[in-house]
């Protein structure tokens, strides 16, 4: 591990022909995935820093992906010149602060979601990136899945027609053995379905959302209902140009990771999504299988690659990222809406989430 970059007020402008060079915020599971996803695989960028709190993650993880440099300290790699844009893959309660924390010291950014946890936090993110000048892309990864785009491309060149009805859904691993008391309160909502409200806007392209009612309750541990914990959710989306959406999300699939998506309109219908490792069947005495995924970073693993090549593409050419502020804001603004929905059995227009 070779000494701290040279430190500067800000980093300089990005040279058109030179990698992008990236430094991780956030050395967990997801973080170290990315890293290693920028290091191997996206063409036009590298690692050249990481920083992570906690005492030794960030050496970890930097080791493993021979980034030059590691720190506990965030600011070390926000005032850096060797670094051009950052990947925020902290907590989520601190991803707003970190994105406008970013954009102030001229990096690019780009955020895992959810973007932010309020509507006025999601706002100020926004801001600093567009008063800074940076792109700020934020981590919807399904748009960039193979099926997905594709049922997005039926949508667009008119094979679906009008969108009529659609759907989402997540559906996590199993057995689930995570303590519910370290789960903060509407997870399901603003972490899980947060990427399923991003999926139906996306497949439904020009429509806005106009009410939310939703449905939600501990299915998988009974026992943690009473201090708030909800494992399992429906929630159902009506959007300005008639269309009804349904997005659906349980902790635990005992089948493995388990993430769809159908758009059926006047015309036609797209599906997308299958938990499947590999296209075989299996026929046996046992019956019929198939080798499902267990982890998302394996069933997304090209959606994963290609929203940080879009993000580095970005940042290189000076173009607009494909997943705005904006973008993540509408989705949260929708997960806000469940929230209000679960509290008051009602359902809420979105006009009332300001």
């Amino acid at each position: 591990m070779t000494s701290a970059p040279s430190v500067a007020t800000a980093t300089t402008p990005h040279r058109p022909n030179a990698p992008v060079r990236i430094a991780t915020i956030g050395a967990g599971r997801i973080g170290s995935s990315h890293t290693a996803l920028v290091a191997r695989h996206v063409y036009g960028a590298i690692v050249t820093a990481v920083a992570d709190p906690v005492d030794g993650a960030a050496a970890r993880l930097a080791d493993a992906v021979d980034a030059p440099f590691a720190t506990t300290d965030i600011d070390e790699v926000l005032v850096s010149p060797e670094v051009d844009a950052v990947l925020i893959t902290a907590p989520a309660r601190s991803h707003s602060d970190l994105v406008c924390r970013a954009a102030a010291a001229g990096k690019h950014v780009f955020c895992e979601k959810p973007m932010a946890v309020t509507l006025d936090e999601a706002d100020r993110a926004i801001a600093a990136a567009e008063a800074a000048g940076v792109v700020l892309q934020v981590g919807f990864n399904r748009r960039f899945a193979p099926g997905f785009a594709a049922a997005r491309r039926a949508v667009d060149d008119g094979r679906v027609g009008t969108p009529q009805l659609l759907r989402s859904l997540t559906r996590d691993p199993g057995p689930w053995e995570v303590d519910p008391v370290r789960v903060p309160q509407w997870t399901i909502f603003l972490e899980t379905l947060i990427h399923d409200f991003d999926t139906l806007c996306f497949l439904n392209p020009g429509a806005r959302p106009v009410s939310v009612h939703a449905f939600a309750d501990a299915l998988i541990r009974p026992d943690a209902k009473a201090s708030g914990h909800l494992d399992t959710a429906v929630v159902t989306i009506t959007f300005d140009n008639g269309a009804i959406a349904t997005a659906e999300a349980s902790f635990s699939a005992l089948y493995g990771y388990d993430v769809r998506g159908e758009v059926f309109g006047s015309k036609g219908m797209a599906t997308a999504g299958d938990g499947r490792t590999t296209d075989m069947t299996f026929y046996g005495a046992a019956g019929v299988e198939i080798d499902t995924a267990r982890r998302d970073t394996d069933l997304l693993h090209d959606a994963y690659v290609g929203e940080l090549s879009a993000f580095a593409d970005a940042v290189r050419t000076g173009s607009t990222a494909v997943v705005s502020g904006h973008d993540a804001r509408t989705a949260l603004q929708i997960a806000l809406a469940a929230i209000r929905s679960i509290e008051t059995g009602a359902t809420v227009s979105i006009a009332e989430i300001a």
